[in-house]
């Protein structure tokens, strides 16, 4: 049985001060629970601080938000999954649609590092989805598919049935819309039957996320709709209270 994912993404909010406080008021609202998984993505010079505030909350998995591909090297300002992995992150998330849209990501260049992610000790969650213009063309099933088929192009099938993935339409992202349940049972419908073709009957256990714009008035309606498995929330995170609630929705 898939159990409910729950990922925060904090983007650039949260350093490692406010990542102190807001843990602590977090674990006073949120109870350990083993019927979902709970992810917490902040910013890598929070990932340490995250670690020491959740030392005895192993339920919680922390993850980051991007990965390069390289081990090391001459790569300033990136991160490499093994050193992620070492300062404490499990997860990490690959081709956010802000680092598709806004730093000119590739589907070569999270497939890359969908792989370099496994080789560093985490699981990646790829992320998925469509534009305004692709979907007023009518092209979201294409743009979705090409994105997860290409995300996975390097990785055998254990490496994809542990894998989990999201849908956040790009035009949902920052601005109030969100997908209706009916739009998101429908992409992940087609993700789920495009990952069978990959993997056969494993992929019923893949965990499918929606993200975009997601709130505490929408989260119920989405995670009650066919092939949603759980929410990728950036803003509505960011409040402690609000997201333990939102957690335990």
């Amino acid at each position: 049985m898939r159990v409910p994912v729950f990922a925060a993404n904090w983007k650039m909010n949260h350093g490692p001060r406010a990542t102190r406080s807001y843990l602590g008021h977090f674990l006073s609202h949120y109870p350990a629970r083993e019927d979902r998984t709970v992810i917490i993505c902040p910013p890598a010079v929070s990932l340490e601080a995250a670690r020491s505030a959740l030392t005895t909350r192993s339920d919680i998995l922390l993850g980051v938000q991007n990965v390069y591909w390289e081990e090391k090297g001459a790569f300033t300002g990136e991160t490499s999954p093994a050193m992620a992995h070492e300062a404490g992150a499990s997860v990490t998330l690959v081709g956010h649609s802000e680092r598709r849209h806004l730093f000119g990501e590739t589907d070569e260049m999270t497939a890359r590092k969908c792989a370099a992610a496994w080789r560093g000790g985490l699981t990646p969650i790829l992320c998925v989805g469509e534009s305004q213009d692709e979907r007023d063309r009518g092209e979201t099933r294409a743009v979705v598919l090409r994105q997860l088929r290409a995300g996975i192009t390097s990785l055998d099938t254990a490496h994809v049935r542990c894998m989990l993935f999201a849908y956040e339409p790009v035009w949902a992202i920052g601005t109030g819309r969100t997908a209706t349940p009916d739009d998101a049972s429908e992409v992940h419908g087609w993700m789920r039957a495009a990952l069978a073709e990959e993997i056969g009957e494993q992929a019923r256990e893949i965990p499918l996320l929606y993200g975009g714009s997601v709130n505490a008035e929408t989260a119920p309606r989405l995670l009650a709709a066919p092939h949603v498995d759980g929410l990728l929330v950036g803003g509505a995170s960011l409040d402690a209270e609000r997201w333990a609630h939102m957690a335990c929705t």
